[in-house]
């Protein structure tokens, strides 16, 4: 097969053409990653393009050329070629490596990729509060045994472990 020049093609051109692992592309430019390759393949980039290329922007631009979401451009790196028909299954196939609910993953996906930069602050916060709080709960013992007020925990509207059993029993 030539070089491909599409996402199908690319696709057929994987299961054959084992990406290289670790990089966007080896040292002497002579073997890429499936992002690599896909970069290099279908826009163009030269082995000194990849080379200088964040992380960050290769997972955007795949995302862009396959249209699927960062998340799975991601998956698409980390697999590589890990798997058997990887990485064309993570595009093709994707229940091979996520599983019977992998259409609910991407879609969820799709929705982070959806998300404003207010939404994400949002769900920062919320994380950390979250994080708090079940670090709370796992040292209340220490926390009482010093003297420390519960904080995250009422931000949650529990005024200590023993309420969030209660509630949970409820």
């Amino acid at each position: 097969m030539a070089n491909p020049t599409t996402v199908e093609e690319l696709l057929a051109y994987w299961p054959g053409n084992i990406p290289f692992k670790g990089s966007l592309v080896s040292d002497d430019g002579s073997c890429m990653c499936a992002q690599g390759q896909a970069l290099h393949f279908l826009d163009g980039m030269s082995a000194d393009d990849l080379r200088n290329l964040e992380q960050e922007e290769a997972d955007k631009r795949v995302a862009e050329l396959f249209g699927i979401s960062r998340a799975h451009a991601v998956l698409l790196r980390i697999v590589n070629d890990r798997q058997g028909g990887a990485p064309s299954s993570v595009i093709r196939n994707p229940e091979q490596v996520l599983g019977d609910q992998a259409h609910v993953v991407l879609a969820f996906w799709r929705h982070l990729d959806r998300m404003t930069a207010k939404d994400w602050a949002a769900a920062r916060a919320t994380a950390w509060d979250a994080a708090g709080a079940t670090n709370e709960i796992q040292g209340a013992a220490v926390m009482r045994a010093n003297g420390f007020p519960f904080f995250f925990l009422p931000l949650f509207g529990f005024a200590d472990p023993e309420s969030v059993i209660a509630a949970d029993i409820k």
